[in-house]
């Protein structure tokens, strides 16, 4: 028989504080006092699903195995998430940025698109671009289409990989979007293969060093307010390395740079501020990035 939970889990101060500098070392994430609240429920309510008193046996756990940490990290950060949110993002993929791409990359061979959807979750985000880039580029299988969708979370990867979704879950996608790229099943819609086979699925922190290439269009919602502010520098130079000349940063609605340590040229277009790349000829010289922190 499955033990119950324990409702008497015990938790100082000096073990969230332990617990959240674990986080912060290994993953580069930081739960600050704006999370405290959530922080604090988050790790009792994982506590009570494992039974475990207390703590530091929550410390021994996570400590001992990577499976343990990887269970506690998901179980705080939150896989809120929907197909096409935002809107207004999406329509200035669909008449700006699009158009702009169709227009500069029309005689290339091989015409390329690269998509980068940085904390991709449950993946309704990347499905939700290859949807948008497949209703707009005129003969859209004429063109390389390749988007990277990446996530911390091993779950939410499993989740966006299989590609099922709920009729729920599908709400804000129109009846012809779903006649067209999703097919009934048992337990909802899933994803058609010719969508899913434009997306590859990676786990990944993004301040781990790793080489992903030029990209044209880099969505990165509501992932930014999980790091310091030194790191959030880090990862926002890194994406504006990992952008070609003229390529899009898009954020959540409400984030903004800041006080970014890059030049990107900001538009407003509806709803949306929009974070563009300069040309060659505008680009500024900068130092090479040295990225630090992984899971």
């Amino acid at each position: 028989m499955k033990p119950q939970p324990s409702t008497t889990a015990r938790l100082s101060e000096a073990e969230l504080d332990e617990i959240r500098a674990l986080i912060e070392q290994r993953s580069a994430i930081l739960f600050d006092a704006s999370r405290e609240r959530f922080f604090s429920t988050r790790v009792r309510e994982h506590m009570e699903e494992k039974s475990l008193g207390s703590g530091t046996d929550l410390l021994r756990q996570v400590r001992g195995s990577i499976a343990e940490y990887e269970a506690l990290l998901e179980r705080l950060l939150t896989q809120e998430t929907s197909f096409f949110r935002y809107p207004a993002i999406f329509e200035a993929l669909e008449k700006k940025i699009l158009p702009e791409l169709q227009e500069k990359k029309f005689w290339e061979n091989p015409r390329t698109l690269r998509v980068w959807s940085a904390g991709c979750s449950t993946g309704e985000e990347p499905y939700s671009a290859a949807i948008t880039v497949c209703d707009t580029l005129k003969f859209a299988e004429a063109w390389d289409i390749e988007i990277l969708a990446t996530d911390i979370s091993r779950r939410a990867l499993r989740h966006a990989e299989r590609g099922v979704y709920s009729k729920r879950s599908l709400q804000e996608v129109s009846l012809g979007q779903v006649e067209t790229y999703f097919a009934p099943v048992k337990h909802g819609f899933q994803v058609r293969p010719r969508i899913r086979r434009m997306i590859s699925f990676a786990q990944m922190n993004l301040l781990e060093p790793v080489y992903v290439g030029k990209f044209d269009c880099i969505f990165c919602m509501n992932v930014l307010m999980y790091f310091s502010e030194e790191h959030r520098m880090a990862i926002v130079r890194r994406f504006y390395d990992a952008l070609e000349p003229g390529g899009y940063f898009l954020l959540g609605h409400a984030e903004t740079l800041g006080k970014a340590p890059v030049k990107f040229e900001a538009l407003v277009m509806g709803d949306c501020r929009l974070y563009r790349k300069p040309g060659a000829a505008a680009e500024p010289a900068r130092a090479p990035v040295l990225a630090e922190g992984s899971l």
